[in-house]
């Protein structure tokens, strides 16, 4: 089986045709990323990546709305939009925290009625504030609707949690037998992103993280189905900051090219 490796456009500061040329070189297979409505500045990307000969993941993040039928026609037109440029697939951060169980299903049955139209997969990251905030949350959901795919960012659910999750093993495991994608990021019961993962000191925590993904690996394996990885460690204020001077304490492309070539070198080799 093999994985292939997306950048994270997040935090990207350079030319976008500069940033895609890294990309490649780095040894990655593509970029995640939203995409403008302006088909003039799609085009540009679509064209950049193409250059570069890099794949596309869309990426959903924008979920403001309270009143969810407002919610729904935003995502609905976001989702139009991404599928516009035939990504390999969509990964939405889907709903609120604070939405019911009957206003966070009908957005995943609208995405699910736009992937059968299209024919572009639609999956659904666990991320706090959205509707798949918490793993005791999300078991809710998978048991209640069984197609449900998910990208694991699970760096979100230490956070929210404030564990290393070892009292929810049942949750995890269903979480790991429903993901087609996952986010490297390693999160900590503190927050969402260790500082340096390359650090001794988050070498339990960092353990803990690759402990999950084989298991996510070794389903992958089992069915021989595809499985994709975006290296999403972030920019400030994800990344930690100095006091004062409000410098990153560490350098976020860096970190993404180490855990690229960590989890190439495990899974790959």
């Amino acid at each position: 089986m093999k994985i292939k490796f997306y950048a994270p456009q997040w935090g990207n500061t350079l030319p976008f045709d500069t940033f895609c040329n890294n990309v490649k070189s780095a040894g990655y297979d593509g970029v995640e990323m939203a995409l403008p409505f302006e088909k003039k500045e799609t085009d540009e990307i679509l064209e950049a990546l193409a250059k570069h000969g890099l794949e596309l993941i869309g990426q959903y993040w924008q979920s403001f709305e309270r009143d969810i039928n407002l919610h729904a026609a935003n995502y609905e037109k976001y989702l139009r939009n991404l599928i516009a440029a035939k990504p390999v697939f969509i990964n939405c951060q889907t709903g609120k925290d604070y939405f019911s169980f009957d206003h966070n299903k009908r957005l995943f049955d609208l995405a699910a009625a736009l992937a059968a139209e299209s024919g572009i997969r639609i999956i659904h990251e666990t991320h706090r504030g959205k509707s798949l905030y918490a793993a005791h949350v999300t078991h809710q959901y998978l048991t209640r609707i069984s197609n449900l795919r998910i990208t694991l960012d699970i760096s979100h659910w230490c956070n929210v949690h404030e564990s290393l999750l070892e009292d929810q093993a049942e949750e995890i495991a269903l979480a790991i037998a429903h993901t087609d994608h996952i986010h490297s990021r390693v999160g900590h019961p503190e927050g969402p992103q260790v500082n340096d993962p390359r650090a001794p000191e988050w070498a339990e925590t960092l353990e803990k993280h690759l402990q999950w993904w084989d298991q996510v690996v070794a389903v992958h394996n089992a069915k021989n189905t595809p499985l994709t990885v975006t290296t999403e460690f972030g920019p400030a204020t994800y990344m930690p900051l100095l006091p004062y001077s409000q410098t990153p304490v560490a350098n976020q492309w860096d970190i993404n090219v180490h855990m690229m070539g960590l989890l190439k070198d495990l899974y790959q080799s």
